[in-house]
């Protein structure tokens, strides 16, 4: 009986590792450019911390965690997302004492029980950034321009932003208030879910999926109603920055994200186009996260995206991508030339060209195709004249130009 990979995950490798690669490489270029750190961190946690940090009333914490007791009797949990998590290590490793603010990214495989979709399986990959210690509007406007940069460097085209501010905790417990009201007006008409939601977490009956919950939903009251003068004027910093950077973006009150761990700013970056549509991005601000978590409060905000859902809008818009895998391929005939080929393939290597040879003794045609296979940009055959001139026939895979080349002049010609 063969042994398949467990629905929702993949093996990934060729051509879309390569790509996936490609992405992550200009994810830590636009990091680098915001002067954002890499954090790495274990891909378990103790499940409390994810009780604590997501909210035990979200669906992450209810429906999709994969979580077990290990042989030390530990209730361990892989990482449903990752905000929690750098949280923990900020706090652990006390980097709120090195120079402030802390900016951190990661790029970290999770892991949600739910139906698999497109970009979005049961191992999947997330990139976010993360900034402690500014509860200043700034920092918002900060967080939100390292994504939108990042979509920008992508390439990826009809994405919008939508903006909104949940307000502190005082302006959120004024508002779950006046929505309870209100869906105690409309539980007759509502679905099972949202009248579960509406006692444990009414925030999130406002990103109830049902259309017909959403009509009733038109007049329902908004988070920015019930702003204090604080949030308010925090708010309006914000979009005035937005406005200033050139950061177009449109206010949706509706917008109040999953998490628990939320308060003031959040955002979401809309994709709509043939290969995805949905979210692309989000974030917000959670300043009661680290103080939730058992540290002293500490300002942070930050987003996450899904990876897989990157590439999948990266190659749409950059399509036909062909990233060459060797600069070189020097094939032979006969075993003086294997030597010889093997002896030069060694060289270009240790001066960081790569270059490939054959391995499986086939024919000149044969090689020559599995150069083409791989993606070389050039190919030769060392031969018996090859070898008794010290000159190579190098050909360019893609325009089929040849050039004579000396043994010697060859790492000068691929640098070149």
């Amino acid at each position: 009986m063969a042994i398949n990979a467990l629905k929702g995950t993949k093996d990934i490798f060729g051509t879309e590792i390569r790509n996936l690669q490609k992405v992550e490489s200009i994810i830590r270029e636009v990091c680098e450019n915001f002067g954002i750190g890499e954090i790495r961190t274990p891909i378990f946690e103790l499940t409390h911390l994810f009780q604590r940090g997501v909210g035990t009333a979200t669906d992450i914490v209810q429906k999709e965690m994969y979580s077990f007791v290990d042989k030390g009797d530990n209730n361990i949990t892989l990482k449903p997302e990752s905000t929690a998590a750098v949280v923990r290590a900020y706090l652990e490793r006390n980097l709120g004492e090195n120079a402030q603010p802390t900016k951190l990214y990661y790029i970290s495989p999770t892991f949600r029980y739910e139906r698999p979709e497109a970009g979005r399986l049961r191992q999947f990959h997330q990139f976010g950034v993360e900034v402690f210690g500014s509860s200043a509007a700034i920092a918002d406007a900060e967080v939100i321009a390292v994504a939108n940069t990042l979509l920008k460097r992508l390439n990826i085209a009809n994405v919008k932003l939508y903006i909104n501010s949940l307000g502190g905790p005082k302006c959120r417990e004024k508002y779950n208030q006046q929505l309870k009201n209100f869906l105690e007006t409309k539980k007759d008409n509502l679905c099972s879910l949202c009248n579960e939601r509406r006692i444990k977490n009414p925030l999130r009956v406002l990103d109830c999926k049902n259309e017909d919950c959403q009509k009733l939903f038109a007049d329902a009251p908004t988070t920015l109603d019930a702003l204090d003068p604080e949030c308010r004027e925090h708010f309006d910093t914000l979009t005035t920055l937005l406005t200033k950077m050139n950061i177009p973006f449109i206010v949706n009150p509706r917008i109040v994200r999953g998490l628990d761990y939320y308060t003031k700013t959040v955002f979401e970056f809309i994709l709509d186009s043939e290969a995805y549509s949905g979210t692309i991005c989000g974030g917000g601000r959670y300043d009661k996260l680290v103080e939730e978590i058992g540290g002293k409060a500490v300002p942070a905000v930050g987003f996450g995206t899904g990876i897989e859902r990157l590439l999948i809008a990266y190659l749409a818009e950059n399509p036909n991508q062909n990233i060459a895998t060797r600069d070189i391929f020097i094939g032979y005939r006969g075993d003086a030339a294997m030597e010889k080929a093997m002896i030069l393939v060694n060289d270009l290597r240790s001066q960081h060209i790569n270059a490939d040879t054959d391995l499986l003794n086939r024919s000149v045609k044969a090689q020559m195709k599995y150069a083409n296979k791989i993606g070389a940009k050039y190919a030769t055959i060392i031969g018996e004249t090859e070898l008794e001139t010290a000159t190579l026939l190098v050909k360019n895979m893609k325009t089929y130009q040849e050039h004579q080349i000396k043994f010697e002049d060859l790492l000068k010609f691929l640098f070149g």
